[in-house]
């Protein structure tokens, strides 16, 4: 029997990068899984992925920023699955600039994506959560359920030219002990997972003209010079930037029974780097 057989989980920004492992991760130990992207194609491919390795999945499409994302995500999941027991709040992004020259839609556009959506998200699921840890109780049966959030190093020490994404990813370290206190009534796990420098295509090393990813019509600057690469890399102990395999590591041990009396902590997966 695998560790996550017939858990229902659900993860944002999953088409791609971090998260994309992450639902490989919890398929690959017996998860069904609600894939969300921006784009419908990347989504469905990893769908198709988890079905190929014999799993069950759906994909839910749309931006996590849309007011009506929540509502259709949670749906998603009851609708096919008729439950929720895993929820990680994965989707995200960066748009940099130093805070003399961040304008007001930059600073938006993260608090919107790492920290209103997550919200939003959870709030639509407290009911449903609500529903099924009641039932359980009236019948005996003690079930533990988990959200992981994601964060970032950035939100627990700062970072130069990130003000918007730190200050959303210090939020949700917040909100995560808030949850923690609300939620442990319902036998529900809160935890963060804070990542350092993890390799994806938002940090890949790029030479001469700079890259960008279009995001909700935005076109957004990504990737680090390989000389900042080298930089990073060596302040880190283990030597090296982290792999979205490692990363996805990272969150499933937050989804696993040993972790059931463990929550409103943060984990920093970040290969020994440490602030201070």
């Amino acid at each position: 029997m695998k560790t996550l057989d017939g858990k229902v989980a659900l993860i944002t920004g999953s088409g791609r990068g971090i998260g994309r492992a992450i639902a490989l991760k919890l398929a690959s130990h017996g998860a069904r899984v609600v894939v969300n992207d921006l784009d419908r194609q990347p989504a469905d491919d990893v769908v198709a992925e988890i079905q190929a390795a014999g799993g069950d999945a759906v994909a839910c499409v749309g931006s996590v920023t849309a007011t009506d994302f929540a509502e259709r995500f949670i749906k998603t999941a009851v609708d096919h699955y008729q439950g929720i027991d895993i929820i990680v709040n994965n989707a995200g992004y960066t748009w940099d600039n130093v805070i003399q020259k961040m304008s007001d839609e930059q600073w938006y556009a993260m608090l919107d994506c790492h920290l209103t959506a997550p919200f939003r998200i959870l709030r639509a699921a407290q009911p449903v959560l609500r529903a099924l840890s009641k039932a359980e109780a009236e019948a005996g049966r003690e079930v533990y359920r988990k959200v992981v959030n994601i964060s970032s190093i950035a939100g627990l020490g700062g970072n130069a030219g990130q003000a918007n994404y730190a200050v959303a990813k210090a939020g949700i370290t917040g909100m995560t002990k808030t949850l923690a206190k609300e939620w442990g009534r319902m036998k529900v796990n809160v935890n963060t997972v804070a990542y350092g420098f993890i390799r994806t295509r938002l940090t890949e090393a790029t030479a001469g003209a700079s890259a960008s990813v279009e995001i909700e019509g935005r076109e957004i600057k990504v990737g680090i010079s390989p000389e900042l690469v080298k930089i990073m890399d060596a302040q880190i102990p283990l030597g090296r930037g982290g792999t979205p395999e490692e990363a996805a590591g990272a969150v499933y041990l937050f989804c696993l029974p040993e972790s059931n009396y463990i929550s409103g902590q943060t984990l920093v997966c970040g290969g020994g780097f440490t602030l201070g």
